[in-house]
């Protein structure tokens, strides 16, 4: 039998590594030398010119970490390549400092590097709402109320405005943050509703629930019009599936009305977006489209305070393509915006599983937990009491 005692060290956050030098008795001022050593990221650089990728692996090599180009980078056989770069925050900082003496436009590349940097690194982080500012030191809750008849899940059950804001009080009393009250379904293959009845449906649940919830209410919508009757009546939040994909007038409008935004990645509308589940690129295609999502709130004057970021899990994505997405979720903190991610009861948890809708709750709620332990701030969900504590308890994990 071996006298030694060899494992892996999990080590993901400066103060893991920290108190494992610690607890070897590694002097203090080694501690702050050596805890960054323990810690490494991988950035991938799309599309650099050959001469770019060169100075790269040349600097990242000689600061002792590395850079992955594609064959016939060196010799400039090839026009553009992909790079991955390899190192110790220390390391990547140093080189970004290093790039800003360098030709071929690596000085805006620096810049890029410094802000993905600077946005990965853990902050306590705010949401402003049209009337608040929600805390993100926990996982918040975020409760499904459907006022349609054919929702994939509860369709019918809450259209009666009275067992809506029955349902909307019961949510809060079970830990819910956030009330979410939609009035189209957006299950794949769902029909489009006119906005008038889609108004119809939540104005009147938003309107009794507005003096008595001590939550803030977000509708769950893509069209202005709907929008703007649901804030007049008292949501402070717009949930948008399409990122303002679909209607040209929700960023304006969300600028107008100083409302938190949740920015959905999405492709094709509901009726036909599982036929478009084909990525080359998956995370790197999810990430392009919510920067462009992004950019464009930004630039009709929504402040980033007031903007959440959501992949889309079900959206345009096949089984394969949701579990990629949770288990790279973290990758997604690169724009520097809190993420939300709803799971609750949805079909790749039923194929995953070999579970009917009414049988998800479990599976969801690993999807829940998992989500918070890589990044997630907020999940929105169908069973509140069980998802809360799912959510409380990763968090309690990761951050003991």
């Amino acid at each position: 039998m071996s006298a030694f005692t060899v494992r892996l060290l999990a080590v993901t956050s400066q103060e893991e590594a920290e108190r494992e030098l610690a607890r070897i008795g590694v002097d203090p001022r080694g501690i702050g030398m050596m805890s960054s050593k323990m810690l490494t990221r991988c950035v991938h650089l799309s599309k650099l010119l050959c001469p770019q990728a060169n100075i790269l692996k040349q600097e990242m090599l000689g600061l002792g970490g590395d850079a992955a180009v594609a064959r016939g980078t060196v010799a400039c056989s090839i026009d553009r390549t992909d790079v991955i770069l390899t190192g110790t925050e220390k390391q990547l900082r140093r080189l970004c400092e290093k790039l800003a003496q360098q030709p071929f436009g690596l000085v805006d590349l620096a810049g890029d590097l410094t802000a993905l940097l600077t946005n990965v690194s853990p902050t306590l982080k705010t949401w402003k709402t049209a009337r608040r500012d929600l805390l993100l030191d926990r996982p918040l809750i975020m409760g499904i109320l459907n006022a349609t008849p054919d929702s994939f899940s509860d369709g019918g059950s809450f259209i009666d405005p009275h067992k809506a804001v029955e349902r909307a009080l019961e949510m809060e009393a079970e830990g819910a943050d956030i009330i979410d009250i939609g009035g189209e379904s957006t299950r794949p293959g769902a029909p489009a509703v006119p906005a008038a009845e889609e108004l119809r449906r939540v104005a009147p649940i938003i309107e009794h629930l507005a003096g008595r919830l001590s939550r803030p209410i977000s509708v769950d919508t893509w069209k202005s019009e709907v929008a703007r009757g649901a804030l007049a009546a008292g949501a402070e939040i717009i949930n948008d599936i399409s990122g303002f994909g679909f209607d040209p007038a929700m960023a304006p409008l969300a600028a107008e009305s100083g409302a938190g935004v949740v920015l959905q990645h999405t492709r094709g509308t509901p009726d036909r977006m599982q036929t478009c589940t084909d990525y080359a690129d998956l995370l790197g295609e999810v990430v392009a489209g919510l920067r462009n999502s992004v950019d464009s709130a930004v630039a009709a004057g929504v402040e980033r305070e007031r903007i959440v970021i959501d992949p889309g899990i079900g959206f345009a994505k096949d089984t394969a393509g949701n579990l990629e997405l949770l288990r790279r979720l973290r990758e997604l903190t690169s724009l520097g915006l809190p993420l939300l991610v709803g799971t609750s009861r949805k079909t790749f948890i039923g194929k995953t599983l070999g579970r009917e809708t009414g049988e998800r709750m479990v599976g969801t709620a690993a999807t829940v937990a998992l989500a918070v332990a890589n990044g997630a701030s907020i999940v929105r969900v169908h069973d509140v009491r069980e998802m809360r504590d799912a959510a409380d308890m990763a968090h309690a994990i990761i951050t003991s």
